[in-house]
């Protein structure tokens, strides 16, 4: 069992939480090799089919672990690739993945939350990417992905600043999909477990193809869609998908 990880299994839905009260859940190298070796995992878990990842009310994540890179030099983080292969791992989950967001999140938190397929935020929820007081920038996708999720002038500001914003400016800015006025892990769980009854077929072509839109030109990323809903004609899935439709019932999906 890892250590800085608590781990609950919710039938076909898994979820983790951070567990780094000391540090405010703050990321370190130990913290991010077992998030990811449990992410690999569930991905190899043919019973799990969805994932949530939360923290504690007060902080999701309060930023990468700066006691732990304060004395580290340059030849040290570029030989370790620092945080770039759990990164990477994380990014190759086939599997939707769910952040449940309460308090802080910010920096490497911020970063962690958006490798996940949408976040869910509490009231309470505050995003920033504050690499900038530390005189480093972001290293996990606060440059990259948060640009891609709020556009240029929203993330350069945010990044040059480190300035924090609140769930309501970061739900209209496209960084979170909804603000949960309850419990933000029984809902993420809940939205998780109607994902989970889903084909898991068709879960994973929506998720590659959505991922397709961040990277590829329109022409290229609405020609990877198509072939996909093409492929989707040849499973059982699609037949008994539309077949229940038609009949007024819930599907029975088998994933073939």
């Amino acid at each position: 069992m890892p250590d800085t990880l608590i781990l609950e299994r919710h039938d076909a839905v898994l979820l983790i939480r951070l567990n780094r009260p000391e540090a405010l859940n703050a990321l370190n190298r130990q913290l991010m090799g077992e998030l990811a070796q449990t992410l690999a995992e569930a991905e190899a878990d043919a019973g799990l089919r969805c994932i949530v990842i939360t923290g504690s009310d007060k902080a999701f994540a309060a930023g990468a672990d700066v006691r732990e890179m304060a004395e580290m030099s340059y030849a040290e983080v570029a030989a370790c690739d620092l945080y770039g292969p759990e990164s990477e791992a994380i990014g190759r989950i086939r599997k939707p993945i769910i952040a449940a967001v309460s308090g802080y999140c910010l920096g490497g938190g911020c970063e962690l939350a958006m490798m996940c397929d949408f976040i869910l935020a509490a009231p309470s929820a505050r995003f920033g990417q504050p690499e900038i007081n530390l005189g480093i920038n972001a290293g996990m996708g606060g440059t990259q992905r948060l640009t891609r999720l709020v556009g240029k002038a929203k993330a350069m500001e945010m990044n040059l600043t480190g300035r924090l914003i609140d769930a309501t400016e970061a739900e209209r800015a496209g960084l979170v999909a909804r603000i949960v006025e309850g419990d933000v892990v029984a809902e993420a769980l809940k939205v998780a477990g109607g994902i989970a009854a889903k084909s898991a077929l068709a879960v994973r072509a929506v998720k590659e193809s959505v991922g397709r839109a961040l990277e590829l030109p329109l022409s290229e990323g609405l020609r990877f869609e198509r072939r996909m809903f093409h492929a989707a004609f040849a499973t059982e899935d699609q037949t008994e998908g539309m077949k229940a439709f038609l009949e007024k019932r819930p599907p029975s999906f088998k994933d073939c």
